[in-house]
């Protein structure tokens, strides 16, 4: 077509997951569940932290922060999926879908860099135990934090630019349960090899630079537990890395694989799965991955609630 806006969507479809309501229901009240669950297990996390002030270390700052992107990035989609799944409507304002695509990018660039910070956190507590509160100084922490948010603040706008200045004329449907880059850019009435192009660079830059400053630190930090002598002090660093590791292989995997698989190969079905993974169950498995393997957590929750009063 004609460039300009003569046939301009104003709206987009969301077709979700299924056209069945049984499954629908089933899904809603699946959705439902992880979505008030990430709330309040992420919440408690946030409040645990503030209030407890044995928790008022570097990681502990990190991992509030997370708990709160956790919150924030699920709040981005889940919400509009659930009424979609049991509303007969499930269209998307034009404007909507923009806005959506671009605070789901910021929160998740910001996200995927804040891994890294929080290796690198981890590499310092590890390997320089002693100059660690001299290094992980509160202005360091609060600059790393902003400079991830700064990162996603300015790459999304760059995807969702690129995304967004191409042409929508035509088909409408989005085969997606949200306004996600890939499954937004199928609908496009022009050639979108440029965008292919720029989306695997920054995918590049935003996955593979952040995971590599994760797996240089934990190099470093594995050849470090090595050398402690103590099994239970080399089990104790070894035990604070796994959750760590967990939660980033996680979030990070399912999201390489699907920005930095140009649109051509790109397949909807697959790709709903995948972006469930790292925007729902990842931010749902966070805290409790976090909060399990962690005494300070649960002393804080128990030390709350008033039932630690006896063995403290």
């Amino acid at each position: 077509g004609r460039p300009g806006n003569q046939s301009s969507v104003s709206e987009f479809i969301l077709l979700g997951f299924s056209k069945d309501s049984q499954i629908n229901t089933i899904l809603f009240n699946i959705f439902l569940f992880l979505y008030v669950s990430t709330l309040v297990g992420n919440g408690l996390i946030v409040t645990l932290i503030h209030l407890d002030s044995r928790l008022h270390t570097p990681m502990y700052f990190f991992l509030s922060v997370l708990s709160m992107l956790d919150m924030s990035y699920v709040t981005t989609t889940v919400p509009q999926m659930l009424v979609h799944l049991v509303c007969q409507k499930k269209t998307i304002s034009y404007v909507g879908c923009v806005a959506q695509m671009y605070i789901f990018l910021v929160l998740g660039i910001t996200e995927g860099w804040l891994f890294s910070v929080m290796a690198y956190d981890r590499y310092v507590a590890i390997c320089y135990p002693l100059r660690y509160k001299v290094i992980m100084s509160p202005w360091l922490c609060g600059a790393m934090v902003v400079f991830c948010g700064l990162w996603g603040v300015s790459c999304s706008l760059v995807y969702t630019v690129f995304t967004m200045r191409l042409p929508y004329c035509g088909p409408n449907e989005i085969n997606h349960f949200f306004c996600e880059v890939p499954a937004v850019l199928k609908l496009a009435c022009a050639d979108t090899s440029l965008n292919d192009q720029v989306d695997f660079i920054l995918g590049f830059i935003l996955l593979l630079v952040p995971l590599s400053f994760i797996l240089a630190s934990y190099i470093r930090i594995f050849a470090t537990i090595l050398r402690i002598h103590s099994a239970q002090g080399r089990l104790k660093a070894f035990s604070t890395c796994a959750s760590h590791i967990t939660v980033v292989t996680m979030f990070c995997g399912p999201a390489m694989f699907m920005y930095m698989n140009p649109g051509a190969n790109a397949s909807p079905e697959r790709d709903k799965k995948l972006a469930l993974f790292y925007n729902v169950i990842s931010a749902f498995l966070n805290p409790i991955i976090y909060s399990l393997r962690n005494k300070d957590v649960k002393r804080a929750f128990l030390k709350l609630t008033g039932w630690g009063r006896t063995t403290e």
